[in-house]
């Protein structure tokens, strides 16, 4: 029987030795000095070598290990080194399959039943969020912790119904690996909980996005009073909060007449606490321009004789009422049918984050990031118009 120390004191000699354990294992020693693990055995009446790997690199506790599984074979009556490279095989498999592969595959066996608006959204968003973290992962390895450290990202961007269906793709992505044959589990249903909650939705109820253009039209042909009627349009075109929207003030308003108008909100006005940019549209500078006027000298948009000083709280709410939509919508929900559709659209999830002036966690980054992604986001709002445009013909 072997030990470790005439293992680590083998030395080479002219002659390649062979340093007997038990069970047909030896210690090769080579000439150069080279020491490999190897097992003698008989199959079908012949002499074979397996070979179990070098010392130290296998120890002497894990070649007796491998030399035990070879006999395991054995009394199987299989043949060791088929064995072998089938489970070599299988890893060379499992190591290609990793996520971003299987994810892929998943994406194509889908895709025909998706529209491309979102399809194309779904893509960017693995690519941007999952990809990164666990593309190159072999999908095997990849455990709960390692899903919720990626998840986690997106809802420190303040994303947090965006990352609860991201968590819920790669939940089926991993139920396509396990029906395919190259998972064993689905670990994203350990973190059931895990995420933060997105919150009561109900109270902002979004209108339909399929509902959108009648109510466009019914806008049009309100007949009350015509400053609500623009600041309801304003709302749909910019989609800001309410409260952001009502007390909004003119010397907010930049370059209204020039090539990049702009509505700069100041952090004091806004829920989060930092300053947010509206790039404005053709049709948002033309609700402003037929809006100033009727504001007369105020400093507000929406000038009112209430202590507050500008358009109440529940104004253009009794306004939509008064158009058959009780109970169908809210003005706020108008964030959410924007929100849709710029997803739907295919736009970078980070400017509509941006553009919808969610949580930023880090308050110092915040204050030098109202001008993000201000180039993109402005052809954003401009599509957004145009679309607003296009129902309401």
């Amino acid at each position: 029987m072997l030990s470790d120390v005439a293992c680590r004191n083998a030395k080479a000699a002219e002659k390649a030795l062979k340093l007997h354990d038990s069970g047909g294992l030896y210690l090769f020693v080579s000439p150069a000095g080279g020491k490999l693990w190897r097992v003698d055995y008989r199959l079908d009446g012949k002499r074979r070598t397996a070979s179990l790997g070098a010392y130290p690199g296998v120890s002497l506790s894990a070649a007796r290990k491998g030399r035990d599984e070879l006999k395991g074979h054995l009394a199987a009556q299989a043949d060791p080194a088929q064995v072998k490279r089938q489970e070599k095989r299988a890893k060379q498999a499992m190591a290609a399959n990793t996520f971003e592969r299987v994810a892929r595959e998943w994406f194509a066996a889908k895709v025909a039943a998706w529209v491309p608006s979102y399809s194309d959204r779904l893509m960017s968003r693995l690519e941007a969020d999952i990809f990164p973290p666990l593309g190159s992962r072999a999908i095997t390895d990849i455990e709960p912790p390692d899903i919720l450290d990626a998840i986690r990202k997106v809802e420190a961007r303040g994303a947090v119904e965006l990352a609860k269906r991201e968590m819920q793709v790669v939940g089926q992505i991993f139920r396509f690996a396990i029906a395919s044959g190259r998972a064993k589990r689905d670990p994203t249903q350990d973190l059931r909980g895990a995420l933060k909650s997105p919150g009561r939705q109900q109270h902002h109820r979004a209108m339909p996005r399929d509902d959108l253009p009648d109510f466009l039209k019914a806008l049009d042909a309100y007949d009350g009073e015509p400053m609500t009627k623009l600041a309801l349009k304003l709302m749909v075109l910019t989609f800001v909060r309410t409260g952001e929207l009502r007390a909004a003030r003119w010397a907010e308003i930049e370059a209204l007449d020039g090539p990049e108008p702009l509505w700069r909100i100041p952090a004091e006005r806004m829920k989060m606490r930092f300053e947010h940019l509206v790039p404005l549209t053709p049709q948002s500078v033309a609700v402003l321009q037929e809006l100033r006027p009727l504001a007369g000298r105020s400093p507000h948009l929406f000038p009112s004789p209430s202590k507050e000083g500008f358009m109440s709280n529940n104004t253009m709410l009794f306004a939509m009422y008064r158009m058959g939509y009780h109970g169908r919508a809210t003005v706020h929900g108008f964030r959410g049918v924007a929100s849709t559709w710029l997803n739907e659209a295919g736009y970078h999830p980070d400017w509509i984050e941006r553009q919808l002036a969610h949580d930023e966690r880090n308050e110092v980054r915040a204050a030098y990031n109202s001008a993000q992604y201000l180039a993109g986001r402005r052809e954003m709002m401009a599509a957004w118009a145009s679309y607003l445009e296009q129902s309401a013909a």
